[in-house]
């Protein structure tokens, strides 16, 4: 509004409108977000009257960077289109690979199983029956290079979602690019390496909670100091909100993640603007269409307001939050999965409005197993049709201004700080985690989602309403027991023909720079490429760390 006289005439024909409705007529008594954030009727320049243009919003690409952090948005470059893939044997997923990028894909995104995430080798009797369950297996170098086999390093950006054992696993794959020749200086990828939401939501953590957090301090330092377009870790809410959270808990958490990693890098001696450049997120694009909208938009503005005013950060990239995101995998049904290509397609586009820098969308079978190669093939056809086909990427934030959209990114963003509040009442997030207070915060939204689920408050079309009794026939892809029993064998051949002395020598010394203060870092190269498996490694730290048992429960 033009005028504070406009506004008053809004107000009063506003007062009269909303006078004149009958809430009989709706068909339901209130509506809310997820996050229990109420839904008015109508939004209206009342909602936004208070905020100051340039201070709030401002324009893509400046300060708070709520518009976006490019100026251009995709009109100069679209997000990374990087779908996830990891199928037992390294093989098997290096074909995988090789397939999503003839089809069109601009980055890897590589699942390991579930021993290659807790820190064990394929034949570990502590990891048996669970090779291939989720992703693929890495437990050496040999691994790493089957995997990339044909894929130049230097010539694609690659994500890995691996925790406790990240700075290994980072480890293998730099020795695998100095093998291959690249520059380490102009390696580009990501490791998720994000312990803290592992404690909050996940549960693959290993190591205590300060001994964890050395481990991905050194990650951060040693980034800066020698691959420069790496980012050390992908702080993640992704897995808080499949946790069950709500997207105000996702957000206020993994933000708080962030706060406290950056004050662990300045602890170690680094420099805010000489890392927190290279620090990514990686956010869920969940179902509430609008609410998702407003949680990306008040995560930048969150993170560049607290980068400048707390952190004293001076350059502009390390007040510009970048993140990835992916599709929910827990609003994917097992009932009715072509539904869950609708539900997909949804979600990113959320994601895509919401400003991502790259994205992942999920098969429309993932609900029952790893996808097929169709079903992977849709997902990225999803990504493609938006970019190209719908127009929503030829303009920069084209919800910016939308009355609704504002006053729910404003109403994320306070909620957040409320949060950040109680946090640092508690003493930090590590305290916060290790009373159980975020855990049992995520599992309080998770029961009350579930209550208005059960009760059809909630609608899930073919779950609680709009069932039908046809079976569902969907092709599944298994895992081949018998690519486990090729796995070890190779295993087995590593250990046979590498020189061993070598691997004793480089894990004494990896032992040692535990024990004290070095940076494990150079370590774990010279280890990775003297073929010291993954298991060995993560021994050398289960002796010096110990392993993490919570002392909360429910």
């Amino acid at each position: 509004m033009d005028s504070p006289k406009d506004l008053d005439k809004l107000r009063e024909q506003s007062a009269r409108w909303r006078h004149k409705q009958d809430p009989a007529a709706q068909r339901k008594p209130s509506f809310k977000t997820p996050s229990q954030v109420p839904v008015d009727q109508v939004y209206t320049p009342e909602n936004t009257a208070n905020d100051d243009y340039l201070e709030k919003q401002g324009l893509p690409g400046e300060y708070p960077y709520l518009r976006g952090v490019h100026a251009s948005g995709y009109r100069g470059r679209l997000w990374t289109m990087r779908m996830f893939a990891g199928f037992g044997l390294p093989e098997e997923t290096n074909a995988r690979f090789k397939f999503l990028l003839e089809q069109g894909q601009t980055g890897l995104s590589v699942a390991f199983d579930m021993p290659t995430l807790y820190g064990y080798d394929t034949d570990d009797p502590r990891g048996a029956g669970e090779f291939g369950t989720c992703g693929v297996a890495v437990s050496s170098l040999a691994d790493m290079e089957t995997l990339f086999d044909g894929i130049k390093l230097d010539q694609i950006t690659t994500s890995m979602t691996i925790n406790s054992p990240a700075a290994i696993i980072w480890a293998m794959y730099i020795a695998l690019a100095e093998k291959q020749g690249a520059s380490l200086d102009q390696l580009g990828g990501t490791i998720q390496n994000d312990i803290l939401k592992e404690f909050i939501a996940q549960n693959e953590y290993i190591f205590p909670p300060e001994p964890s957090m050395r481990l991905v301090t050194d990650t951060v330092e040693y980034a800066t100091r020698h691959i420069p377009r790496w980012n050390p870790i992908s702080i993640s809410g992704y897995h808080i909100r499949e946790a069950g959270s709500n997207a105000i808990q996702e957000l206020a958490f993994t933000l708080a993640d962030g706060f406290e990693y950056v004050r662990h890098a300045l602890d170690r001696g680094l420099k805010v603007d000489e890392f927190a450049p290279r620090l990514s997120f990686f956010f869920n694009s969940h179902n509430n269409f609008f609410e998702e909208i407003g949680k990306f938009r008040a995560a930048r503005r969150i993170w560049a307001k607290e980068m400048q005013e707390t952190f004293g950060a001076k350059d502009p990239r390390s007040h510009q939050l970048r993140f990835h995101a992916q599709t929910s995998g827990q609003t994917l049904t097992a009932q009715q999965p072509e539904n869950n290509v609708i539900r997909v397609s949804f979600q990113a586009m959320a994601a895509v409005l919401g400003g991502c820098q790259s994205l992942h969308t999920n098969g429309k079978d993932e609900a029952w197993a790893l996808p097929s190669e169709e079903a992977a093939l849709q997902a990225l056809r999803t990504q493609q049709i938006i970019a190209h086909e719908t127009g929503i990427t030829d303009t920069v934030d084209p919800l910016g201004g939308s009355y609704f959209v504002e006053t729910m990114t404003n109403s994320l963003e306070e909620a957040s700080y409320e949060y950040f509040r109680r946090i640092e009442d508690m003493g930090g997030v590590i305290p916060a985690l290790e009373t159980g207070f975020l855990q049992r915060e995520i599992a309080d939204a998770s029961y009350i989602y579930q209550i208005e689920d059960d009760s059809k408050e909630r609608i899930t079309v073919g779950v609680n309403e709009y069932r039908t009794n046809e079976g569902t026939e969907i092709p599944l892809l298994r895992v081949d027991r018998e690519g486990e029993r090729k796995q070890i064998d190779g295993l087995n051949n590593v250990r046979r023909t590498r020189d061993n002395r070598e691997v004793a020598k480089r894990l004494k010394a990896l032992e040692q720079a535990a024990r004290g203060s070095e940076n494990t870092m150079p370590h774990l190269v010279e280890a990775s490429k003297a073929y010291a498996t993954l298991g060995e490694m993560m021994d050398v730290f289960r002796d010096v760390f110990g392993e993490y048992h919570p002392s909360w429960g429910y």
